[in-house]
């Protein structure tokens, strides 16, 4: 879904990438569409590999294939004359962001809604070594129920993750980056981005007292949405 409310290539235009088990369709890339639209800063939603209205095996996600996702966006845009392109990556695809900011050179900034950068950790958090030794044998997990839909992840996952390193990824990363993480997040660890943060040359980051993985209070939604496009119309207007 690419959105320009001026028909203008030469603004801004920013990648929007949603987090695991859900799509573009999310309330926050909706609302950030729409907020950004209204600063005539284009924006472009699309489903990774197996989500949403893309086509593929969800058993067979990868961060790397999420990464070929991000870069083939970035690609897209800049084949459609997009000069100034940003990124907005939540979650799973916050990590995938991570990995493919650090390696291009045609992103002016970098955003993360409570990102991954640690899969592997985890995934040892969560599960003993018995459950991924089970893990392996079979070669797929049984993960919780999505939309009261049963569904597998293949072993490759957990192998892909293992060569992942957003953390050394994070060094190589210069343009200007933001992280809103919440202090009470159930599912991704706070410490992975105050890591993160500390990696990322120029990076700002912002913890929302109270605030779980979902963002579930009114008040941390809009405030997460007041910080992301707050810092995008910051730094577009250095472009």
């Amino acid at each position: 879904m690419l959105s320009n409310p001026t028909n203008d290539q030469g603004k801004p235009v920013i990648i929007l990438c949603h987090g695991f088990s859900t799509s573009k369709e999310g309330r926050t890339y909706v609302r950030l569409e729409e907020i950004l639209n209204d600063k005539e800063i284009s924006t472009f939603r699309f489903d990774f590999y197996a989500h949403g209205e893309s086509e593929g095996n969800f058993q067979e996600i990868t961060t790397s294939e999420a990464v070929d996702d991000v870069q083939n966006a970035i690609e897209f845009l800049k084949k459609s004359g997009y000069e100034k392109i940003g990124l907005v990556g939540s979650s799973f695809g916050g990590l995938a962001s991570i990995l493919a900011a650090s390696q291009s050179d045609d992103l002016y900034l970098l955003a993360l809604k409570s990102p991954v950068s640690d899969y592997k950790s985890m995934a040892h958090t969560r599960r003993s070594d018995e459950e991924i030794d089970d893990w392996k044998n079979k070669g797929y997990i049984e993960l919780d129920s999505v939309n009261e839909e049963r569904r597998r992840l293949n072993y490759s996952f957990y192998e892909d993750a293992e060569k992942v390193n957003a953390y050394e990824a994070s060094r190589k990363i210069k343009i200007p980056a933001l992280i809103v993480h919440g202090d009470e997040d159930e599912t991704v660890p706070i410490e992975q981005s105050i890591k993160t943060a500390r990696l990322i040359e120029d990076c700002r980051l912002e913890i929302i007292a109270g605030c779980d993985h979902f963002y579930s209070s009114p008040e941390h939604f809009e405030k997460l949405l007041d910080l992301v496009s707050g810092f995008i119309v910051e730094n577009s207007g250095k472009v």
